[in-house]
């Protein structure tokens, strides 16, 4: 009887659930599976997802296979249906004990092969908090789950269901848990990170979460949030970011574009002139914070004009480390209804935006040279700066740690210390 096999797709929340279900699994006795965690963010993350379990089959003919995750949450028939795909289960019941019970080879196939439940009935976060997920240098906490916005080109809130977050006191445990094993960095995740507290009593914000960590914990030497969308930080957060030198600085913005009539389509909740402010106002109190952004090239009814807007977005932000998303239609999003922009014009207007944000990049890690970095080693040779920049030794470093480094030069992806 072999070890269950995990294949995760995906965002890092997967990630850190995957590392959960290896506990669950284990608890329960599954062995002889394969279990793969999908990502429904795009047709193409579905494809992908296909496309790994096929292979999977191939390389584990004797094992059953699982799938689960956000695309077995929005589609589950369409890999129920497939003939290498032995049982189907939602994003709530992976983190559900009792199922994973159901899991063991000679349960399979007796019992029903789709437990895929409303998850927009899902009220609280379930109770899959792991002490330790990420390298040896960096671990990552969840503190939200789920969206209540309907983005009009996303899928996710069908996968995630709706926003639910974990209570600050549990948060601020785990995370003295994982400092007292020796992590330096945290970083906090969620789907909809800026949506936190909404659920809870008195109706938090991020920068309460934040403040309380930082105060709560103070042996915590670098703490990181994820992806934020800028229009709902409050001023507890612009607070930290202004006065906590243990949160980093280098906010990563969901901005998605950057014309006011795509955004529109969009159904976003920010203007191109709400981010350009954000931007500058959080220059100003953090003098040389960073931004990476997530931003969509070629969404629909896009004419150059309102890409041309994107591409100053860049400059007008100052973003440093874009995500640039050639636009896909999902299916079941309204946005899949709009007048599509060709695919070749998709593919152009993508590259320009990555040829812009590398640009950005390069000129970012150039005026780091010369300067002293705190460096958060992540193997012997690399590490991460406080802005998130890659740096590369010559000499080995200790993993964990956080060295002192004189930035000399660059690549133009990397510095070199």
């Amino acid at each position: 009887m072999g070890a269950p096999v995990f294949s995760t797709l995906g965002c890092r929340l997967n990630a850190y659930e995957t590392e959960a279900m290896k506990d669950l699994a284990a608890c329960a006795g599954v062995s002889d599976a394969v279990i793969v965690n999908t990502c429904a963010v795009t047709s193409e993350a579905v494809r992908k997802a296909r496309q790994e379990i096929r292979k999977l089959r191939r390389d584990h003919p004797g094992a059953k296979i699982i799938v689960t995750g956000c695309a077995a949450q929005t589609e589950p028939q369409t890999f129920a249906a497939m003939a290498e795909v032995d049982m189907v289960i939602g994003n709530t019941e992976k983190m559900n004990p009792a199922i994973w019970s159901r899991l063991t080879p000679d349960l399979i196939g007796t019992t029903e092969p789709v437990l895929v439940d409303d998850i927009m009935a899902v009220t609280e976060t379930a109770g899959h908090l792991i002490d330790g997920f990420g390298t040896r240098s960096r671990a990552y906490v969840q503190v939200q789950n789920g969206c209540d916005h309907r983005c009009t080109f996303c899928i996710i809130p069908y996968g995630r269901g709706n926003s639910r977050s974990v209570p600050a006191g549990v948060v601020v445990d785990q995370i003295k848990r994982l400092v007292d094993k020796g992590y330096n960095e945290v970083v906090l995740t969620g789907v909809d990170l800026t949506s936190w507290g909404a659920d809870l009593p008195a109706a938090p914000r991020l920068g309460d979460l934040v403040l309380r960590i930082l105060k709560l914990v103070p042996d915590l030497p670098r703490l990181r949030i994820s992806s934020i969308d800028s229009i709902e930080v409050d001023e507890a957060l612009m607070q930290a970011i202004a006065t906590e030198p243990r949160l980093m600085p280098h906010l990563h913005l969901s901005l998605q574009h950057g014309d006011d009539l795509i955004l529109k389509r969009m159904k976003r909740r920010h203007l191109r002139d709400d981010a350009i402010r954000f931007a500058e106002e959080a220059r100003r109190l953090r003098p040389g914070i960073t931004f990476g952004a997530d931003i969509i090239a070629g969404f629909p009814t896009e004419t150059e004009a309102h890409f041309d807007n994107s591409l100053k977005l860049v400059e007008e932000c100052a973003l440093t480390w874009l995500h640039v998303f050639p636009y896909s239609p999902r299916p079941g999003t309204p946005a899949a209804r709009m007048p599509a922009v060709p695919g070749k014009a998709i593919r152009d207007r993508a590259a320009r935006l990555r040829a812009a944000g590398e640009a950005a990049a390069a000129r970012h890690l150039a005026a780091q040279v010369g300067q002293t970095r705190t460096v958060l080693m992540e193997s012997p040779l690399m590490g991460r700066t406080e802005h998130f920049a890659e740096v590369h030794f010559t000499a080995d470093q200790p993993v964990g740690q956080i060295v002192t480094a004189r930035i000399t030069g660059h690549t133009g992806q990397h510095l070199h210390a």
